[in-house]
């Protein structure tokens, strides 16, 4: 004891300030991501950083920023800020030389947090959103003798599951109390709205009502969780992810389709498919082993990518722009991170570089499509007689004890067309174009150069070819155009079409560039157009030097003209591709070049279970973004899934969980449902969702007191339900089912429902919107064709967007037009039509069919007041169609156009109208 004191004592004055520097650098640690970085992104980075580095200082990665700067010296020298240039700078008098320049000073806050963190020795945190998923302990709650089960608890009573653990913890914080569970009918609705997209029958509300079970509530999820509507739901989420479209984009916008790959997610959903198979399966389908047809329909998920059909236009460009936005997507979509950027530069806030972009991108810059007219490739589905022709081609082949591997490349080119040469990439022209830089045309004495053909085992040349010209011969030469002759094409005068066309090589071998060459005397002029050609071997059991029957079939099949879809097939041996960085992001200014591979500052790619690497392409890097220790990709999911039942995220910039994103308001719950998502739930989307459902924090009532709105207005504490306005797809939906117009058709084609006139105007082809017949002009909005330049107008006045590029989240508005929309728009007077019909039968008195109507839309009764305001709003409005017949007339049409029907007409669009109809309480 006396020593202890003889020891304070001895320290005097200067002692306990050298203590109180201990205990900066040896106690609580300065943390860089939530202390540091926000002050050098918010004062540092703008100058010093992925884009500018002034100076020679960057602040964007700790290598750079303890490297020395242009001065020779470091300007952060770990563990002595008084010798860092950097704080000296921060501290200085003279506005010319103190950082950050023609900006405030730093607070001397934190100037002095900057300076402790240097002392401490500068380390450089990684960002929670790029660190493994851990998962965290679930907070206690209650008291420990109720958690023994030997007293009643408020909060024990209140949790139905983890989640709510969570969620109190942070309300117990904040001083909240959690609200009241919503009542059964408005529960039930919100429930069905966000599992299935349409609101629950008057039968559905009485059923749930009545059950008095303690798993009422749980049935009625699994109810929901099973019905086909789930998947359509879930879908309209995924299209906007997908930027799916039935056109092409761009000026033209001609139509593409590709209704295969919704029907695909759609089922997907519905099958529960686990979330990784499902990401695998739609960034990489054609590179799995066995691969089915639907695994090829789901790469349909990039090949959503616009093409640019207009005149003038080079496809490689275009090519270019959708391998980008191929990337772009691929980050937005299940990374949550802004890395379009870095196409240009290195990223300016979160651990990417410049040369880990194209690397990147190299997985992604090996697939077959070119921006071509034609969307190829395709996978073709046969009907009728070509679908006969293929068993026999695939008979064949197996009669003639061929290779498997070999039976399905052959089965593969018939329905894929590929591998082949898009004749844009001939050269050397004579006497030819790329006829509206598209497909190459020759005329008499012209030829062009096809460059570089591996010819050994090639016997036949597959060609798609057109002309008017008569009597036109083109010569196929080896090495030059004056060079060996090949073969020699009578050309058929096929009116202008192109025609599919095989013939047979003879034996040659080793690489060599062939020429085409053109003979047309008698029509000088006329283009001769050749759209592909493939170089294959002869159909097993034929002749490597003559035509057989079989190859007589096989150009049947080629020239079918069955429907198809765009699906993405990978390029190899000859025709892969290198990729470069483009300087400063310009695609026709290539550096250096670079292999495929993953950001260094994320985890490597994986092995497979034999140990070994896993391939460098795009089923690679799918694997890399669905293994266990990889921190995005199940956040991200998550933290989609929590936003579209909430209405916003537990990271609110869902797009962006990087350094500049908002912070997750309960990160804790984030990453203990990420796990659960991956090692528990392994990967259901739907268990994710049930747990979700089924937690009391969901259940909540949205009706909040005004102190407890005015404590958390963006119900950021989660104290209260959710309360948001119902999607576009759902706003047009709910109409439709609650009018008892909904048809429950399910999957194909898009459809065209009713719309306004002059919406659509397409100049180059004339095209119009042809309304669909029956029941197709009620099916779900998901099936609604899109075109990207002239989407649905009601849909995107409700904020969808037209679906060119990506779209993360959607932004609500609530504007006059919206209103319009529900009181004008054709679908909601023939919804209102129809609902004032179902109020006719279920009520005598104008009060009862509105009682029933109301009932009918909202799945509640009434208040008094309301119905006042509903019952004059009739009144009124029969007086007004009982003096103005013509109107009534004009309104309803028929025989049943009476003032009475139009007023009640009149009110069932009011109730489609109210906002407590369009909105999820």
């Amino acid at each position: 004891m006396y020593l202890k004191s003889f020891v304070f004592i001895g320290i005097g004055i200067g002692g306990a300030l050298l203590l109180s520097s201990f205990f900066g650098l040896f106690g609580e640690r300065v943390d860089f991501n939530t202390q540091v970085k926000p002050l050098l992104n918010k004062n540092c980075i703008a100058c010093h950083g992925g884009v500018k580095k002034a100076g020679g200082f960057s602040v964007l990665f700790r290598h750079e920023a303890v490297a020395p700067t242009k001065s020779g010296k470091p300007a952060i020298i770990p563990g002595d800020a008084d010798a860092s240039e950097m704080i000296r700078r921060l501290t200085l008098e003279d506005h010319t030389e103190r950082m950050p320049l023609e900006a405030a000073p730093l607070k001397p806050d934190d100037i002095a947090l900057l300076r402790k963190w240097i002392d401490q020795g500068a380390d450089w945190g990684d960002h929670w959103a790029y660190t493994r998923i851990e998962k965290p302990d679930v907070p206690a709650i209650g008291t420990f003798w109720s958690r023994l089960g030997l007293r009643n608890n408020a909060e024990l009573d209140w949790a139905k599951n983890d989640i709510d653990h969570f969620t109190l913890q942070k309300m117990k914080e904040q001083s909240l109390l959690p609200s009241p569970q919503a009542d059964r009918a408005t529960l039930l609705r919100r429930v069905s709205l966000d599992l299935t997209g349409l609101p629950p029958t008057e039968q559905e509300v009485a059923d749930f009502s009545n059950d008095k079970s303690s798993g009422a509530y749980e049935k009625v999820v699994d109810r929901l969780l099973a019905s086909p509507a789930y998947g359509e739901r879930w879908t309209a989420l995924w299209l906007d992810l997908a930027r799916y479209a039935d056109s092409k984009g761009y000026e033209k916008d001609t139509e593409r389709k590709i209704w295969r790959y919704r029907d695909w997610v759609i089922n997907a959903f519905n099958q529960d498919k686990p979330y990784d198979q499902f990401v695998v399966e739609q960034l990489a389908g054609d590179l799995l082993p066995n691969r089915t047809d639907a695994q090829l329909i789901a790469t349909g998920f990039h090949r959503n990518t616009m093409t640019n059909d207009e005149g003038g236009t080079q496809d490689e460009e275009f090519r270019t722009a959708a391998v980008i936005d191929r990337v772009s997507t691929t980050w937005d979509v299940f990374q949550g991170t802004t890395f379009a950027c870095v196409q240009c530069h290195s990223h300016p806030y979160d651990p990417f570089t410049h040369e880990e972009y194209y690397k990147y991108l190299a997985f992604f810059n090996n697939t077959r499509d070119e921006d071509v007219q034609s969307d190829t490739p395709t996978l073709r589905f046969f009907k009728d007689q070509d679908s006969v022709r293929v068993a026999e081609l695939k008979t064949w082949l197996i009669a003639q004890k061929t290779q498997p591997e070999q039976v399905q490349d052959w089965v593969n080119f018939v329905r894929l067309t590929e591998p082949k040469i898009n004749s844009h990439d001939f050269d050397q022209y004579v006497n030819a174009s790329l006829l509206d830089a598209k497909n190459f045309g020759v005329q008499d004495g012209g030829s062009a150069r096809i460059k570089t053909v591996n010819l050994t085992g090639i016997n036949r040349l597959v060609i798609a070819i057109g002309t008017k010209a008569e009597k036109a011969v083109l010569t196929v030469h080896q090495d030059s155009p004056t060079g060996p002759s090949l073969l020699t094409i009578p050309v058929i005068n096929t009116g202008g079409k192109d025609t599919v066309m095989v013939y047979a090589l003879p034996q040659v071998t080793g690489k060599h560039a062939l020429y085409l060459t053109l003979a047309s005397p008698k029509q000088l002029k006329e283009w001769v157009v050749i759209k592909w050609v493939s170089f294959r071997p002869a159909l097993p059991g034929t002749s490597a030097t003559t035509l057989s029957d079989m190859d007589a079939k096989l150009q049947a099949i080629l020239n079918a003209k069955p429907e198809s879809t765009p699906v993405l097939v990978e390029a190899t041996g000859d025709m892969a591709r290198k990729t470069h960085i483009f300087e400063r992001g310009n695609w026709l200014v290539k550096g250096r070049q670079v292999q495929p591979d993953v950001p260094k500052s994320l985890p490597p790619l994986p092995t497979d279970s034999t140990g070994k690497p896993v391939p460098r392409n795009r089923l690679g890097l799918a694997k890399w973004m669905v293994q266990r220790d990889h921190p995005l990709t199940a956040r991200v999911a998550v933290n989609r899934f929590w936003e579209q039942l909430f209405g916003t995220g537990l990271v609110e910039t869902v797009e962006d969980m990087g350094t500049q994103g908002i912070q997750p308001t309960h990160r804790e719950l984030l990453d203990y449902l990420a796990a659960e998502f991956m090692d528990t739930d392994h990967w259901s989307m739907k268990r994710l969702l049930k747990r979700i459902v089924t937690s009391a924090t969901y259940r909540q009532q949205s009706v909040a007191s005004p102190e407890l709105i005015a404590e958390d207005p963006f119900n950021t504490w989660l104290a209260r339900g959710p309360r948001v306005r119902l999607t576009a797809e759902q706003v047009r939906d709910q109409a439709l089912a609650v009018s008892g117009l909904l048809s429950h058709k399910r999957l194909g084609p898009s459809v065209k429902p009713i719309q306004p006139e002059g919406i659509w105007q397409s100049p180059y082809n004339g095209e119009s919107w042809q309304l669909s017949e029956g029941e197709d002009q009620y099916r779900r909005a998901i099936y609604t064709y899109w075109k990207r330049t002239a989407p649905y107008p009601s849909m995107t006045t409700f904020d969808s967007p037209s679906r060119e590029f990506c779209q993360v989240r959607r932004i609500r508005t609530n504007t006059p037009l919206q209103a319009l929309v529900t009181l004008n728009d054709p679908v909601f007077i023939e919804s209102a039509q129809s609902l004032a019909t179902l109020m006719q039968q279920r009520g005598k008195t104008p009060e009862q069919q509105i009682k029933a109507g109301f009932r009918q839309v909202t799945q509640r009764d009434a208040s008094p007041q309301k119905m006042a305001v509903l019952l004059k709003l009739y009144q009124q409005s029969a007086t007004y169609y009982e003096q103005h017949p013509a109107d009534t007339q004009t309104f309803l049409g028929g025989a049943n156009a009476t003032p009475q029907v139009a007023a009640l007409t009149v009110t069932a669009n009011t109730l489609l109208n109210l906002d407590e109809t369009i909105t999820k309480e």
